[in-house]
């Protein structure tokens, strides 16, 4: 399976106009391919006024068939060209933990944490997590995990889910307990970025 994380950052306060329109068009989409999640920007690092969704393909060729085949979608794209700023694409492969993103109704926010990393190392970061990762998951859950194939490359992303704001506090101090976390990566680490983020209704990451 391939990802795509498409992010569109929209003119200020128009989060609930743009989530509307998306909503209206999103049924006969559905059944062409599967949309793994959809949130909307809280607060973090990353800019405001951003919509991400995220979605399933099989790999890129499945991407671009399905590509072709929106040509012929009615409703498709949404209207809401107008409250688009700027939007931002990026192909990712799944991590081997989880096996598959989590669905259903997971937390209230989430947090998505990407981290650049020097060329080549991605492999290095898979094998080091795979140590300590399915530890730090009995503390919380790890809605999903990818690495990038296309866009900005050698970035790692994975999403946490909480319920509230409190249980985030609860869990990083429960975390900073655990030995062995976070796995032993700065060492060829460039940067990291971290977005705290809400589900839409519709979302299947919830």
């Amino acid at each position: 399976m391939i990802y795509e994380m498409r992010t569109y950052t929209l003119q200020p306060g128009m989060v609930p106009e743009f989530l509307g329109r998306f909503e209206k068009c999103l049924e006969d989409r559905l059944k062409i391919s599967k949309l793994t999640a959809f949130f909307y920007t809280e607060s973090g690092a990353g800019e405001l006024n951003q919509v991400i969704h995220i979605w399933e393909y099989e790999d890129a060729d499945h991407r671009m068939d399905i590509r072709k085949s929106l040509n012929d979608l009615p409703n498709w794209p949404p209207p809401v060209r107008d409250l688009v700023v700027k939007q931002e694409s990026r192909l990712m492969s799944p991590a081997p933990f989880p096996e598959k993103p989590l669905e259903g109704e997971l937390g209230n926010i989430y947090e998505i944490r990407t981290y650049t990393f020097q060329p080549g190392k991605i492999p290095l970061v898979i094998e080091r997590w795979d140590k300590i990762i399915h530890e730090r998951m009995k503390i919380s859950p790890l809605a999903a995990c990818w690495f990038t194939e296309f866009g900005p490359l050698n970035t790692w992303t994975h999403v946490w889910p909480y319920k509230s704001f409190q249980e985030r506090i609860d869990v990083r101090k429960a975390q900073a307990k655990l030995d062995g976390w976070p796995p032993d990566t700065r060492e060829f680490m460039l940067s990291q970025e971290n977005r705290l983020v809400i589900p839409a209704p519709f979302s299947p990451m919830r």
